[in-house]
């Protein structure tokens, strides 16, 4: 007989399931999905050979530490390769650095429209989520240092921003770190930092160099088109690194996941030209979204929103562009529910998207 004694923590019980986008259904035709923040087109062609080479050597176990990867991590960006770590996916990298220095009783101060993945990693380690106050879409460094108290543990702040695509400039980055104490972390989630060409935009490993209490976190799921593949790093003071090398399971970053990833790093001429092909469609995406009356804030990653002045507006939207097959996200748990994110995906794709959305505001309220 089954028993019912058997009970997750407590404050496990209590924390939701993460929303993730919808899955398109199977209607026969080719969906247009925009829904994820997913790069539009197919990774490097050297990335696709180098995990295929990898395929026969699938008996063995991958190489636990990624030293190969660290290493050509630490000599694309200037970085010391024992202080990189490599996780499947950054969310994981993200959750397990929560975990280690949060737990409950604690508070983690976030930004009200921040990622969303931040609030399920804090309510997973037991902590208590504290909200700081935007301004105009952007994450207000006065804000978040208002809201530190004696509890507080960890500060999270994604640049950029996801879903709202905004950023804070380096000198910005530089007071928040000022303004906390030496016992606080500081975690900078720069997922998108190769989307940005801003100059006053850093990713933060000069901090983590001139600090003992900043980490960057980082993902080849963007840029570098290996959102199936789960390849998530971070650059850490030297202490922290040594921490999660402890705490991370080991051999979790496939070798196929390992090897596409270097040779993604190594084919710089296809990130330049990914970047230059999102930047580009992007810039269409946000001038057409303003001629339809729909303009949100001027975004530094590979997506926009779309606001559409109200929620009811939005969800109607929303549903009117699903039965077309065109998936878009809707960001409601980032308290923006007047909006939907859009992916920028090809110009074809785009075009769809504009033609739907010039249906759905043609028709009688």
């Amino acid at each position: 007989m089954l028993l019912d004694t058997v009970s997750p923590m407590p404050h496990l019980a209590r924390v939701p399931p993460y929303a993730a986008a919808e899955k398109p259904a199977g209607d026969g035709g080719r969906p247009v999905i925009l829904s994820q923040n997913e790069l539009a087109t197919a990774p490097s062609p050297r990335a696709v050979e180098a995990a295929a080479a990898t395929l026969a050597g699938s008996n063995r176990y991958p190489d636990s530490d990624c030293e190969a990867l660290c290493a050509a991590i630490a000599a694309r960006h200037g970085l010391r390769a024992d202080r990189v770590l490599c996780t499947p996916g950054s969310m994981t990298l993200l959750g397990t650095l929560v975990r280690s220095y949060a737990g409950a009783g604690d508070e983690v101060v976030i930004t009200r429209h921040g990622y969303g993945y931040f609030r399920t990693v804090i309510q997973l380690a037991g902590a208590t989520p504290v909200v700081a106050p935007e301004t105009e879409l952007h994450a207000d460094v006065d804000a978040i240092l208002a809201r530190v108290t004696e509890r507080t543990r960890i500060v999270l702040l994604a640049n950029p921003n996801n879903p709202t695509g905004t950023m804070i400039p380096w000198s910005e980055v530089l007071r928040l770190h000022a303004g906390l104490r030496e016992d606080i972390l500081l975690v900078l989630d720069a997922a998108y930092a190769e989307f940005v060409a801003r100059p006053d935009f850093r990713a933060g490993s000069d901090l983590v160099d001139a600090s003992r209490n900043t980490v960057m976190i980082r993902t080849f799921s963007k840029i570098y088109g290996l959102a199936g593949m789960r390849v998530g790093w971070g650059y850490f003071p030297a202490a922290i690194a040594d921490l999660l090398r402890r705490v991370t399971p080991p051999s979790s970053v496939s070798s196929q996941a390992q090897a596409a990833a270097i040779a993604a790093l190594a084919d710089r001429d296809h990130t330049r030209a990914t970047f230059e092909a999102v930047s580009r469609e992007r810039q269409r995406l946000a001038a057409a979204l303003g001629v339809l009356g729909l303009a949100g804030p001027p975004s530094e990653a590979n997506f926009v929103l779309a606001d559409f002045g109200s929620p009811e507006r939005a969800k109607r939207a929303h549903a009117f562009l699903t039965r077309r097959g065109i998936h878009l996200r809707p960001v409601a748990s980032a308290d923006l529910p007047q909006h939907l994110r859009i992916t920028i995906g090809t110009a074809a794709e785009h075009e769809e998207v504009l033609g739907a959305l010039r249906a759905f505001l043609d028709r009688p309220a």
